[in-house]
């Protein structure tokens, strides 16, 4: 089992949803999010007063899978999520060591589906 988790441009969202049906994978948690990598933000100017906003807006997705759907979710949110251009987002990919479905007492690769 795997939790993927990945920050990708919130403009991209509709795009990686649709990848993700594509490729069977329709349970997900989506968050808004705040953050910084090589984009390092940007200047801006208000009243005369310049500041750097270096905390940008993004979207987080969690989606946990059993082993065999690790893959094609990876490929489904890079296709959605890619555009070649810096803050395209990162995706992280983390062992599960138990999922448990509250309203059955399913575990492990039961739970998630």
């Amino acid at each position: 089992m795997k939790l993927i988790i990945a920050y990708i441009q919130p403009h991209k969202l509709n795009d990686v949803k649709a990848e993700l049906a594509k490729a069977e994978v329709a349970k997900m948690s989506v968050t808004n999010s705040l953050g910084c990598g090589e984009q390092k933000g940007y200047h801006e100017s208000y009243r005369g007063v310049e500041f750097e906003v270096n905390l940008l807006k993004k979207i987080r997705i969690e989606v946990a899978v059993n082993q065999n759907y690790a893959a094609k979710t990876i490929d489904a949110i890079i296709k959605g999520a890619k555009t070649g251009e810096i803050g395209d987002g990162k995706i992280f990919v983390i062992d599960l060591a138990e999922c448990v479905r509250i309203r059955t007492g399913e575990k492990g690769n039961d739970a998630i589906g």
